[in-house]
């Protein structure tokens, strides 16, 4: 070697050294400056005493009677659970999603950072993230989201300082019931809930792969907003899985092909339906504790039973679809421009269902092919399905059903229909008429689409329903069943000089002449009742009438009041025929039964008074009773002879249908239940000509029932003492002694008409005057108020 290449090395191994030198000190100078930041940043670190002590903030949570939960609100909607109910399908999907050497490394994996700076700096298309779960819930509680060295160096330092304090399962059970999994659902609990509608214990690999891939991008990610994506998310999380060795490849295969099946609402979806009463106990509580409401872990019982909830959410849904399909299909809601690409096609259909959802079992679809026999159409899940025969038959010949038409499907298992969204309203309540607990309450067709209460809130005119209250005040003012009635043509004059008179009508425009009172309310016959109110007087009746707990501001001042044309809920009309049915006592509805704090202690417990003890009695058990009659005579033989589907004795109550067919009712109850079922317009309109009460209203009312009642014994009602059955004559019959009316009839004991022996007399006595001759005005012809003679009656 000669002198220059000696030189030339000993130059370079200096150079070496000093490099060397250098790096050794820069890498001092660096671990002090680390030290130092360490020293100086470590101790204003939050305590991390949120974690160690665990309570977050948790919802309001409302449940049914029986314990099922119907509600949760706050701003973090959470379930927590402890690690050991987490399924390991669960676990294992999140530690292969986000963390699988979670339970080897300590808070950071050195080997994952270093894999990731070397992919990054090759500039690969994906980048790869290196927060351990352990990371991720520090910066998810503590810290924010800016990509700064300074809030990454807190990040790590807080993570050394969690892994001190808790162990491997006690960190991975905070991130599982803490970290954020968009649609304001926090931890997989409620994610479960809110995508899926299920507890953790049910979830599927598919949906436990789908939930874990949410953590990384919630929104992007979001199986509701973009399934498609999703999907892609969830391939990977499985993959991952597969790849650990945490699912086999049959399970892997299976799990990859599964529908991503969300539920159809925004709103979470719960195993009983009951979102208008969960919204009452919300405001309820608010008013009460304010902003802690949602944030101090209070749970609310209600008194909703679970199958007469499930049943009244039912009944409404399908006596709406009902209505609306007899109606016509009135086309398509809305358009999507297609091209003659398929691929193209698809994808615009997939974009435009994207910002489309399920209403209460009505899915979104898209058109992409359509003849006068078929129709195939794209779902919001990507399924395309094929309508032809009687599931296409509804829209056949509506105008414009071909490509590009946003539609409507109903599904019933694997069968597919062609559906729209309804127009129209409905609701329905019922109460225990002993206490007043409300059992069911819908209070509309779907509360996503409107949060407006129809039960609690809507107030509209009953129709014939209201008659009720005022032939029990006719009752009395010495009235019976068997009190004869005119129906025959009258003009009721003026209310104040110079106005118009008023000419009312029956529904069939006809008369039948002289009826007892007992048809004229089962027959629902409107000139005949407004003759039996002029004669007890509107100011009693109304007065009388307030009696029920129908507020006397909301019942007309003048004789048309007696069709129903006040203006009340269907709660308050629930709770007027309570009256009815539990012979005579008014009740206060309530449907809150308990509230408890997050301890498990209760705040509040319902102590409700039930009949007979120390409850107002409002009418005479007598009263309620003979109405009850007459009103199951509604049902044996009058306007709602249908309900006798339910084959039941103990069923009483009366239809209402207003002029032009705005509102229909069936106001009805047995002695368990009193229920009301209405229908109508938000924007009052005709429901169309023959949507009385009884078609429109009454089957709805029969469908809950039907669930209802299912295993309550068939009742019938004791006659009450002081009233008493007798046989009255019929003075529409020939003067005869078979002219006796049968069966018998029900009486005050005081007030039974003039009595005759056992056996009907040779010679009869006269009929008694009829109520409101033909021409004369029934105010004039008695003007004291008190009612006319009833037929002479047999004693029995």
């Amino acid at each position: 070697m000669g002198t220059a290449d000696f030189s030339k090395l000993i130059w370079l191994l200096r150079f070496l050294a000093h490099a060397l030198l250098l790096a050794v000190l820069a890498g001092i100078a660096a671990a002090l400056i680390v030290i130092l930041a360490a020293v100086l940043v470590y101790p204003r670190l939050p305590p991390v005493d949120s974690l160690t002590n665990y309570r977050p903030a948790i919802p309001l949570r409302v449940y049914t009677a029986d314990g099922t939960l119907i509600g949760e609100f706050g701003e973090e909607h959470r379930a927590v659970v402890q690690i050991q109910n987490v399924p390991s399908a669960l676990k294992h999907a999140i530690l292969a999603a986000e963390d699988a050497r979670f339970y080897e490394h300590g808070a950071i994996d050195i080997s994952g950072m270093l894999r990731s700076a070397f992919i990054d700096t090759l500039g690969a298309a994906k980048r790869q993230g290196a927060s351990t779960i352990t990371m991720q819930l520090v910066r998810n509680l503590y810290l924010s989201r800016s990509k700064t060295f300074l809030r990454k160096f807190a990040e790590v330092l807080l993570a050394y300082k969690v892994e001190q304090s808790l162990s491997k399962d006690q960190i991975l059970e905070r991130y599982v019931n803490q970290i954020y999994l968009g649609e304001g659902a926090y931890g997989f609990a409620a994610a479960a809930q809110a995508y899926f509608g299920e507890p953790l214990a049910k979830l599927t690999l598919a949906q436990a792969a789908t939930l874990a891939g949410l953590p990384k991008a919630p929104s992007q990610f979001n199986p509701r907003v973009d399934p498609k994506g999703a999907a892609q998310r969830r391939a990977y999380v499985l993959g991952r899985m597969r790849a650990l060795g945490y699912v086999d490849r049959q399970q892997y295969a299976a799990a990859l092909t599964e529908p991503i099946g969300t539920v159809s609402t925004r709103r979470a979806h719960y195993a009983v339906d009951a979102p208008y009463v969960a919204e009452d106990v919300r405001r309820m509580m608010f008013d009460q504790y304010g902003e802690a409401a949602y944030t101090d872990g209070f749970s609310v019982y209600t008194t909703l039973r679970d199958i007469d909830q499930a049943a009244a959410d039912a009944a409404v849904r399908a006596g709406v679809i009902a209505y609306d399909r007899r109606h016509g299909y009135r086309g398509p809601e809305g358009r999507v421009a297609l091209s003659a690409q398929p691929d193209t096609d698809r994808s615009a259909a997939e974009k435009a269902l994207r910002a489309l959802h399920g209403v209460n079992g009505l899915d979104p679809a898209v058109v992409l092919g359509a003849d006068a026999e078929t129709l195939t159409a794209l779902t919001r899940d990507g399924q395309m399905v094929s309508l032809a025969g009687e599931a296409r038959k509804f829209g056949r010949f509506a105008p414009k059903l071909e490509r590009g038409a946003i539609i409507r499907l109903s599904r019933s298992g694997d069968q597919w229909g062609l559906a729209q969204l309804p127009q129209v309203q409905s609701a329905l309540v019922a109460l225990d008429p002993q206490d007043g607990a409300v059992r069911a309450l819908c209070g509309g067709f779907d509360f996503d689409r409107g949060e407006f209460d129809h039960v609690t809130q809507a107030y509209r005119q009953p129709g014939s329903s209201f008659k009720p209250f005022v032939y029990s005040a006719a009752l009395e003012k010495g009235f019976s069943p068997a009190t004869i009635l005119n129906d025959t043509p009258l003009v009721v004059p003026a209310s104040y000089p110079g106005g118009p008179q008023w000419i009312p009508h029956n529904y069939e425009n006809d008369f039948l002449g002289p009826i007892p009172v007992r048809e004229a309310l089962a027959k629902s016959r409107n000139v005949a009742t407004i003759r039996m109110l002029l004669t007890i007087g509107v100011a009693y009746a109304r007065d009388y009438v307030s009696r029920f707990g129908l507020p006397l501001e909301q019942i007309p001042s003048y004789p048309s009041m007696v069709l129903g044309t006040g203006s009340f809920t269907p709660l308050q009309m629930a709770a007027a025929y309570t009256v009815f049915a539990n012979g005579g006592y008014r009740v206060t509805p309530r449907f809150v039964d308990s509230v408890a704090n997050i301890a498990g202690g209760t705040l509040y417990q319902a102590d409700p008074v039930r009949v007979g003890q120390d409850q107002a009695q409002v009418i005479d058990t007598r009263n309620a009773f003979l109405m009850t009659s007459m009103l199951q005579d509604v049902v044996r033989t009058g306007t709602a002879a249908r309900a006798q589907s339910l084959g039941r004795q103990d069923i009483a109550g009366k239809t209402g249908t207003t002029e032009n067919y705005v509102d229909a009712w069936f106001d009805g109850y047995d002695p368990s239940q009193v229920a009301v079922a209405w229908i109508g317009f938000d924007r009052p309109r005709s429901l169309g000509k023959g949507e009385v009460g009884a078609r429109a209203a009454l089957p709805i009312w029969e469908d809950y029932m039907r669930v209802a009642l299912k295993d309550v014994p068939d009742h019938p009602y004791a006659v009450p003492s002081g009233v008493v059955q007798a046989s009255v004559h019929d003075a529409s019959a020939p003067a005869t002694a078979d002219a006796w009316r049968k069966p018998a009839d029900y009486f005050y004991a005081e007030n039974v008409p003039q009595m005759a022996v056992a056996d009907a007399p040779k010679v009869l006595p006269q009929p008694a005057t009829i109520l409101g001759s033909a021409g004369q005005n029934p105010a004039r012809e008695n003007p004291a108020g008190t009612a006319p003679a009833s037929p002479p009656v047999a004693a029995q």
